[in-house]
């Protein structure tokens, strides 16, 4: 009976451990799923296709009727014609007529120095002079009565009355009278010269306007001193008012001399002050300075104004585009429609192919183009481009059509 129990305990089939390794099967089969499925995403988040960070551009439109600028530039408002008006003596001012502002003519009055100094020696002068006049009227009554005398010796010797020693003694007189008037006329004309001469003096103490403009400046008042050469110690002025011809104003302005290819005599140009960015003003190129800024490696261009205006003041700041003065392809740069302009760096040229990166959504479109000429740091586009295009700015080494992007 014990054997036939133990035999059939062996025949038992035991429950609890079958299901153990199934859970165990199941458990190491799910951790390797996982495992895959960990593998395989991040495999394909490393070999994803990573967009490309790049900045981008707008393309703009050149309106119809303008001309195409070829180099910026800025500078000053200048006046050829100006001077700080002084004086050629050292004198104290005892009036001044001018004030910052109003316009003066050429040969106004503008200031008066102390003259009682000067007015004192051409009265002086002037009283030599007459002296000297009226000495010459007393000798010339002289002259007369000796040569009288002289004619009664001669007429008595004659008749043996008076000797010939009279005669010469009265012929002497009259000689000696002649001299004297010769002298007196000779001391008149020196007096004269010397009025002239103090009459000179007194005019320089009237500081008058060399020519027609506005006083910008006043730079004495009743009671200083004034010279034409610093004295020293900062209590005299060197001037009285420094005043501008407003019909002379030009625009003078630096240009890099690796660009000074690009400027010519005569070449139009499109000027804007600072103080009226609106405000568009034509100028033309009078002349390039021919000498070079060591210093700043620059060259100095002088420009004026096709039509002078109250507003444009000197030493105003004013930025200058040089136009391009002609154009060989007439027909689509000739400023008689408008032409999509984008910057430089946004066109890659490979042989004689030139293209641009159009930015689409999240995407770039290589877009071949036809370029003209230049505008300035801008390039025209005759062809490929529309206004409103977003381009990529210098775009990377990698990439390509269809490439994805981030703006930045």
């Amino acid at each position: 009976m014990t054997d036939l129990k133990r035999d059939l305990d062996a025949l038992r089939i035991e429950r609890e451990p079958e299901r153990r390794g199934l859970g165990r099967w199941i458990i190491w089969t799910g951790f390797v799923i996982v495992l895959g499925a960990l593998g395989f995403g991040g495999w394909r988040w490393i070999t994803r296709e990573r967009p490309i960070e790049v900045q981008a551009t707008t393309v703009t439109m050149r309106p119809a009727g303008t001309q195409a600028a070829v180099l910026n530039a800025s500078g000053y408002v200048t006046a050829r014609r100006r001077a700080t008006v002084s004086s050629k003596i050292t004198g104290k001012v005892v009036e001044v007529n001018v004030e910052e502002g109003r316009r003066v003519t050429q040969g106004q009055v503008l200031a008066r120095l102390d003259d009682s100094t000067p007015r004192a020696a051409l009265a002086l002068a002037q009283a030599q002079a007459e002296a000297a006049r009226g000495a010459l009227r007393e000798n010339e009554v002289r002259l007369a009565q000796a040569q009288l005398n002289q004619r009664r010796t001669t007429q008595l010797v004659q008749e043996r009355i008076a000797s010939q020693s009279q005669l010469d003694d009265a012929k002497a007189e009259s000689d000696s009278i002649e001299a004297r008037i010769a002298a007196l006329q000779e001391q008149i004309r020196v007096a004269e010269r010397q009025i002239e001469l103090q009459q000179a003096e007194l005019a320089n103490y009237v500081i008058q306007a060399p020519f027609s403009g506005v006083a910008i400046s006043k730079d004495a008042q009743p009671g200083e001193m004034v010279s034409p050469v610093t004295a020293g110690g900062g209590f005299t002025r060197t001037g009285i008012s420094t005043i501008v011809d407003m019909n002379s104003l030009e625009i003078e302005v630096d240009v890099n001399e690796s660009y000074i290819s690009r400027v010519s005599p005569g070449q139009d140009a499109d000027a804007v002050l600072d103080a009226y960015p609106d405000w568009h003003i034509p100028a033309r190129v009078i002349t390039l300075v021919p000498t070079a800024d060591r210093q700043k490696a620059t060259v100095l261009v002088r420009l004026a104004f096709i039509k002078l205006d109250p507003r444009i003041l000197p030493d105003m700041a004013i930025k200058v585009t040089f136009l391009r003065e002609g154009d060989r392809d007439s027909t689509a740069t000739d400023g008689k429609q408008p032409v999509p302009l984008v910057p430089r760096p946004a066109i890659k040229t490979i042989g004689a192919d030139s293209f641009a990166f159009v930015v689409r959504g999240d995407a770039v479109e290589r877009r071949a183009i036809r370029v003209g000429g230049t505008d300035g740091e801008r390039v025209e586009v005759l062809a490929g481009l529309q206004p409103g295009d977003r381009v990529v700015l210098s775009p990377p080494p990698n990439l390509a059509d269809q490439s994805k992007v981030v703006v930045r």
